[in-house]
This record gives structure tokens, C-alpha cells and sequence, in this order.
């Protein structure tokens, strides 16, 4: 019998139990002189379990894994993120070659879709220069949510990305490769390419960041 695919099941109240054991691998950003995003630097994937917990309240002195901190703080994890698809929400730029879209609700302030001169929303209206529309493609494809998107002749085009759960540095959960996540609530979650889960505690949008933990200077260590 085959084993079970990964996948994030949220806890009521506490962490996230990721079942099927996807290796963690810690990120961050490789940023210019200018503070500006670039790509991205990973360490190389350590392998898991097959099932463990995350830390979802922000308050664990084990991060990331989970110490019952969540029971102890009474943590509250209500979920609060829509149950309706990215293709309901994603607002569409038009450009030549290439459709952008772009769902603002589950952006995580990674800031890969721009730079100290102009942004992808600029940057689309320009894409008859090929050189443009490859940066624009480019942008899109680090941004770690998926809050950006692109199409080429009527086509949604995803980066190839491993099955996998990112530690970022002070920073969220990012999970790639298509796997499951299952709401406590019981309402419908989008499985996607590229998804961000909120480790700080303080996400207003539940259980995605929104990039709370900028705000509140949260640190993993």
C-alpha cells in the first residue's frame, strides 16, 4: 500500500499536524544593496516524521515544531481566510503576452513584485518588450503565496516546485508542491502549487499570513 500524500490538517485552537512527513527546509531572501528582494537562499531539506506538529500560535519555545504553548496561552485560531477559490478572488491586469492576477487577500509582504523603481502592476502595461514580460514572469513566480499569478495563452503556468514546507526566517510557513491543507472549521481549503500559513499567531486572515508578523517584529529565534 502506497503511503499517504502530505498534507496540513489545523488543529481548533492549535498547531498544524502535517501528516505524510514533507521535509522542512529553511529560507530567506537574498535582498540588494537597496533592501530590495531578489531570490531566494535555501538550506538543504531535512526530513521529518511522518507525522509532526507546527507551531501555529507563535509562541513556542521549540520553533517550529509545536510545545503546547497554544493550551497555555489560549490561543485563539479561528479562521477567518474566505473558503472560496484564488480564480474567485484574483483580480486580472491584462498585458501583452501574458495575464497577471492577483489576489491581494492572501499576499504576504514578501515583496519580490517590485523594486525601488517600479512594481509588476506598472511593469504589465509594458510587456510588448519581451524583457519586460520576462521580469514580470520572473516577479510573479517568487512571489511565495501565490497572491501573484500569470497566464500565457489562456494557461495558468506555475513554477515546478518541490512537495515541501519553507521555514522563513521570522517569517511564515511556505508550502509548495501542491500539498493538502485542511481547515478545523470544516470549510473548503484550495489546494495550490504555493501557499502561505501564518506561524506568528496574528494573522487576521487565519490560517494564511497576511504579513502580520512584520508588524509585530516576530522572531523564530
Amino acid at each position: 500500500m502506497s503511503p499517504d500524500p502530505p498534507a496540513i490538517e489545523v488543529r481548533p485552537n492549535g498547531p498544524y499536524l502535517v501528516k505524510g512527513g514533507p521535509p522542512l527546509r529553511r529560507k530567506r531572501p537574498i535582498v540588494s544593496e537597496h533592501g530590495e528582494p531578489m531570490t531566494w537562499s535555501s538550506d538543504d531539506a531535512e526530513p521529518q516524521d511522518p507525522v509532526y506538529a507546527l507551531c501555529r500560535c507563535g509562541g513556542s519555545a521549540n520553533k517550529p515544531f509545536c510545545d503546547g504553548t497554544h493550551a497555555r496561552s489560549g490561543f485563539d485560531g479561528t479562521e477567518t481566510a474566505p473558503p472560496d477559490s484564488y480564480g474567485e478572488r484574483a483580480r486580472e491586469y491584462q498585458g501583452t503576452g501574458v495575464v497577471v492576477r492577483d489576489d491581494r487577500g492572501i499576499c504576504e509582504h514578501a515583496g519580490f513584485c517590485g523594486n525601488r523603481l517600479t512594481n509588476v502592476w506598472n511593469m504589465v502595461r509594458d510587456t510588448s518588450d519581451s524583457i519586460v514580460r520576462a521580469q514580470v514572469i520572473a516577479m510573479v513566480e517568487r512571489c511565495p503565496s501565490g497572491a501573484l499569478t500569470f497566464e500565457v495563452d489562456g494557461r495558468i503556468v506555475e513554477p515546478n516546485l518541490p512537495v515541501e514546507i519553507g521555514l522563513v526566517d521570522d517569517g511564515p510557513l511556505h508550502v509548495t508542491g501542491g500539498i493538502a491543507v485542511h481547515r478545523a472549521d470544516g470549510q473548503p481549503f484550495e489546494t495550490r502549487n504555493r501557499v502561505t500559513l501564518c506561524r506568528c499567531g496574528g494573522s487576521k486572515n487565519k490560517p494564511l499570513c497576511d504579513g502580520t508578523h512584520k508588524e509585530i517584529a516576530f522572531r523564530t529565534s
